[in-house]
């Protein structure tokens, strides 16, 4: 019985060889040839100024956070539901990560609780477009002002998501993207940072060069402490040929979440991401998920184990992150502390078929109506 994964990525002949090209040629001066067209591949998706591609999405937030001066006890709020590397790196410049609650719809982070939340300490708030869902940035950004604090985009999960016209990931002071495997488009491992800002790319530029500045002739200068998060060749290969795919493989992942949607979305208790109600307003739908309401009967792990023994993949939706014990709990997050335990992701890689979508619906009714 073939396996129905959660995700995967799609990798073609083209992928294949551009990743072949630049491991027989891309080597001494054309070390860097596919890694800068990757980025200028990324920057027109985008119509944003500058893209740097970093060898994650973590070592992205890092280094951009590290850039605007994020230091010891400062603090940053983000949302209480997200993966770990949203806050991981805010940890790693020795200031402190603040949790809020979400908001029931986007489950992203709730504007309305980020004023209660700042303090003297406060530099920056991170919105984090969870699952291709978007965050409310036109509040979080008059906040932002309203407080003259730092705002970034962890989008992610959210490439192919547009909010009022302006793609995910630009509008913030900078934003942040994952190759991961797992993702829409893939290098791998892999990421990007991205800002309209000229002198933090260069902050940044430098800090990801071990500190030396290039537009200093001398070899091999470091001016500051930096980093290295840099991409290989043979990855931002990869990543050309995504690019050149991109409409195809975000359309892909959005006919997805509407066929889950057309067969999920009459059960009655059952929710999934949002469909936005603004024109200039869409989802990319990285990963479709189900969240099942209090008025049903509902045990994630049986489900769960209903799925693998049927082959199916699926995932458990993201922890509070202040249930992990490297923090301190914040059941107040009332919300935040709910929707993990009742909501799966579900499969969503390319290829993915109909009877594939069709055996997993059917599952999700029937253990509906079993319980």
């Amino acid at each position: 019985m073939k396996k129905i994964h959660y995700t995967k990525p799609s990798i073609t002949d083209l992928e294949i060889k551009y990743a072949t090209d630049a491991a027989t040629n891309g080597w001494g001066e054309k070390c860097y040839d596919y890694i800068y067209k990757f980025e200028d591949l990324f920057k027109k998706h985008l119509n944003i100024k500058y893209a740097m591609a970093t060898s994650s999405c973590t070592g992205a937030m890092h280094i951009g956070l590290s850039a605007l001066g994020i230091s010891y006890e400062d603090e940053v709020i983000l949302a209480d539901i997200n993966w770990i590397a949203s806050a991981a790196p805010i940890t790693y410049l020795g200031a402190k990560p603040v949790f809020i609650d979400i908001l029931p719809d986007t489950w992203c982070i709730d504007p309305s609780k980020i004023e209660e939340a700042i303090t003297p300490k406060t530099k920056a708030i991170i919105a984090v477009h969870i699952y291709g869902n978007l965050c409310e940035m036109d509040t979080i950004m008059k906040i932002a002002k309203k407080h003259n604090l730092y705002v970034i985009e962890d989008a992610a999960e959210a490439i192919g998501s547009i909010y009022k016209g302006k793609k995910a990931g630009s509008i913030a002071d900078f934003g942040v993207f994952s190759f991961h495997g797992t993702k829409t488009i893939t290098t791998g491992e892999g990421g990007m940072f991205v800002t309209n800002n000229k002198n933090l790319y260069e902050k940044v530029n430098i800090l990801n060069s071990h500190g030396r500045n290039p537009k200093n002739p001398k070899q091999f200068w470091a001016e500051t402490m930096g980093f290295k998060y840099k991409m290989s060749n043979i990855q931002a290969a990869i990543g050309c040929a995504q690019m050149e795919r991109i409409d195809e493989l975000i359309l892909r992942k959005r006919e997805i979440f509407f066929e889950y949607h057309n067969k999920l979305s009459k059960i009655d208790g059952l929710t999934m991401n949002p469909i936005p109600k603004d024109e200039n307003t869409q989802y990319g739908y990285w990963m479709p998920t189900v969240i099942f309401d209090k008025k049903l009967r509902f045990d994630r792990d049986m489900l769960l184990h209903i799925f693998k023994n049927n082959n199916i993949d699926g995932r458990v939706f993201f922890y509070p992150l202040s249930s992990l014990p490297i923090f301190d709990e914040k059941k107040e997050n009332q919300l935040s502390y709910f929707i993990f335990e009742r909501g799966i992701n579900l499969p969503s890689y390319h290829e993915i078929g109909k009877n594939q979508l069709y055996k997993t619906t059917k599952i999700i009714k029937d253990f509906t109506n079993a319980n």
